[in-house]
């Protein structure tokens, strides 16, 4: 009997803790959305567009000012990481931000999207047309 009693408090133990983590995990992805959403507005964009998968991608590149087919890149393998690199690069440039900051942007995405989108950086234009 005792037996039973240990592994049921030890499975509510454990249900606890898978909840904290999914709370945590929706509070993430609450927090990159906000930041995300916030540089979509920035840049003149519906800030909506960021929840819509491709779109967003789509919304992203005209940020950058580069063509609609880059999309297509996006899905060959290895292509798009080269394509997601550049992206990044071009990103930081249309905020006015440095090669570090791209490097930030290609390393830890979500956390340089949020400091865009609450940062004092300014949408300065697609940084690929010029």
């Amino acid at each position: 009997m005792h037996e039973l009693l240990t592994i049921a408090q030890q499975s509510s133990g454990s249900g606890i803790a898978g909840a904290i983590g999914l709370l945590l995990y929706f509070a993430i992805i609450v927090f990159i959305i906000v930041g995300m959403w916030k540089t979509f507005t920035k840049g003149g964009q519906p800030g909506w567009a960021c929840i819509v998968p491709i779109f967003n991608t789509y919304i992203l590149l005209k940020l950058v000012g580069r063509p609609w087919w880059w999309l297509l890149l996006f899905l060959i393998p290895l292509v798009n990481i080269v394509i997601a690199i550049i992206v990044c690069v071009d990103l930081a440039k249309s905020f006015g931000k440095s090669i570090l900051f791209a490097i930030g942007l290609i390393f830890l995405t979500p956390i340089f999207f949020c400091i865009l989108g609450f940062g004092s950086a300014q949408y300065q234009g697609p940084a690929a047309a010029k």
